[in-house]
């Protein structure tokens, strides 16, 4: 897969932690804007990388382990299969107005509610300005699943969660079927595998 002109490499080296769920408070309320990008905040980073890809994710906020902080990693196709990886600490979330908004309709899920998947509809275009994990000024824009991407993690940061856009039936139904495969998903992982594969 070819990657894209304004993919910024993301750190390696981070130890797995363990994802918190919905339902945990952090998880809930708005996070705290970074104000020091700091060596905390960089392993805080590579942690994160390394726990997305451990989870087979494309995306992770970081009050998915368990940090009030505003910060998100991603690693996900946009609309033409073209890879786009970054790093988004207080992020400033652009959606088209009226006129031009189309709504994408499609699958959802999140680590946070590991197994469970819904409709969701979102912009199917998103931009995306901040910093990266050393203060540098970053810019991302996204069409098909990087733009949901974006709008999914940046929701994170603000205490929303996608089960919050979706009608309450399909929310009952999202955490039924969080609760059929919950078993498969240890209280630690993904520092321990999944005994399911996705």
């Amino acid at each position: 897969m070819a990657s894209h002109p304004s993919s910024r490499p993301l750190p390696d080296g981070g130890s797995v932690r363990p994802i918190t769920r919905w339902g945990t408070p952090v998880m809930h309320h708005e996070l705290r804007e970074v104000t020091s990008f700091d060596e905390e905040l960089q392993t805080l980073v590579r942690d994160m990388v390394a726990t997305m890809y451990a989870a087979n994710g494309v995306g992770l906020a970081a009050n998915q382990v368990g940090v009030d902080l505003k910060v998100f990693v991603f690693d996900c196709p946009d609309d033409d299969d073209v890879r786009v990886t970054g790093v988004v600490v207080n992020p400033r979330l652009t959606l088209p107005e009226a006129a031009e908004r189309n709504l994408d309709t499609a699958d959802e899920g999140c680590l946070s509610l590991p197994g469970a998947f819904t409709e969701c509809s979102r912009p199917d275009v998103a931009s995306v300005t901040g910093f990266d994990e050393k203060g540098e000024p970053v810019e991302f824009h996204g069409t098909g699943l990087l733009a949901r991407c974006l709008q999914h993690e940046t929701d994170h940061l603000h205490g929303t969660v996608f089960g919050d856009r979706v009608p309450a039936k399909a929310r009952k139904k999202l955490y039924r079927k969080h609760e059929e495969l919950a078993d498969a998903y240890p209280g630690d992982w993904p520092v321990t595998p999944a005994a399911i594969e996705d």
